[in-house]
């Protein structure tokens, strides 16, 4: 058992969850805190441009305003992902707004996009050299009517586009009220066409949510090749409560283990209905590197964790690397194309 398991992840799981999560960003920010790196030939790939030293990343939601970003390199990650950032700064919906299910390795947060907005996370950013690659999550601002989204995301990434190696266009989040309407094709066409108005060549993915019908992710991958997108993430946090063991009954966005079954039954049909130059970037109940292995062989190119991290801790990263790694090799595998085209 790791010092996390034994003492460290006692002591937070008895904090309040966005309290531990604060003193743990301290800690990070220290640069004190390390993992053992991880390295294979087999798991470094260059996609749009952009140099990966492993397949997997931090997602979204850990970093809102990009405070450690000079640090996550420490952990082992092959990129991480900031955000989610408003044109606005907003405090979130009120507290408690995080709970964890251990017995689920899962998580429920209704956060509601809290960040510093997207003048102060660019003043941040300024100057920062991160040795990994990074991507940059946008929302919209709660205050933004949703007639008004498209001229919102503009905004941000008016301000962030000079920033990171790629950008999530967000509108999938189950906590900001009316934002998954954005999902449809009208309001999604509108907010793609702003901002590659702003900067045509930067990377833009969308992310989308787990309790779209095939038919309307259909949609959404229509709408990603008519516009040019580099790529989908797949998936944000999902509305149901199936494959709990019990429901708190609590409001907001189920991620973590529930999740995983889902978010690879996407991943499946993405890469099924995708051309081949689409990027996917599977999230969603990821925790070791079985799950790594599976999700790359669906069809993920990138994957990405965060609830898996809260509870399986530091080593974690290092961990999940070395069982992808060693199942690829044992497989006759030798490189994460060629894993993608392996049949399960």
């Amino acid at each position: 058992m790791s010092l996390y398991e034994s003492i460290a992840k006692p002591l937070f799981f008895r904090m309040d969850p966005e309290d531990a999560h604060e003193r743990v960003m301290r800690l990070i920010r220290t640069g004190l805190l390390r993992a053992p790196e991880f390295k294979s030939p087999r798991l470094e790939q260059t996609l749009f441009g952009v140099q990966f030293a492993n397949p997997l990343g931090l997602a979204a939601g850990f970093d809102k305003n990009a405070v450690a970003l000079a640090q996550w390199s420490n952990f082992g990650f092959g990129f991480v992902e900031i955000g989610t950032v408003t044109m606005l700064a907003q405090p979130g919906n009120p507290r408690p707004r995080l709970f964890r299910l251990p017995e689920d390795h899962a998580l429920i947060n209704r956060m509601g996009f809290n960040n510093d907005g997207a003048e102060t996370v660019a003043a941040r950013m300024q100057g920062l050299k991160p040795t990994i690659p990074f991507g940059i999550n946008l929302g919209k601002s709660k205050v933004t009517p949703l007639e008004e989204a498209a001229a919102d995301y503009e905004g941000s990434f008016k301000l962030l586009n000079g920033f990171g190696d790629y950008f999530v266009i967000n509108v999938s989040s189950p906590n900001t009220p009316g934002l998954r309407e954005l999902q449809d094709r009208g309001p999604l066409e509108e907010i793609i066409a702003k901002m590659k108005a702003v900067n045509a060549a930067r990377p833009l993915f969308v992310k989308v949510a787990p309790d779209l019908e095939f038919a309307a992710l259909d949609e959404v991958i229509k709408l990603a090749h008519d516009s040019g997108l580099t790529g989908i993430i797949a998936t944000n946090t999902t509305l149901s409560r199936a494959g709990l063991s019990h429901d708190p009954g609590e409001a907001g966005g189920l991620s973590g283990a529930p999740l995983k079954s889902r978010a690879l039954e996407f991943m499946r049909h993405l890469a099924g209905s995708c051309e081949p130059n689409m990027v996917l970037i599977g999230v969603g109940g990821i925790e070791s590197g079985d799950d790594l292995y599976d999700r790359i062989q669906a069809g993920a190119h990138l994957c990405q964790l965060y609830t898996g991290w809260i509870y399986g801790g530091p080593h974690l990263i290092p961990k999940a690397l070395t069982r992808l790694d060693e199942r690829m090799r044992q497989a006759g595998i030798d490189d994460l194309k060629a894993l993608r085209k392996a049949q399960p």
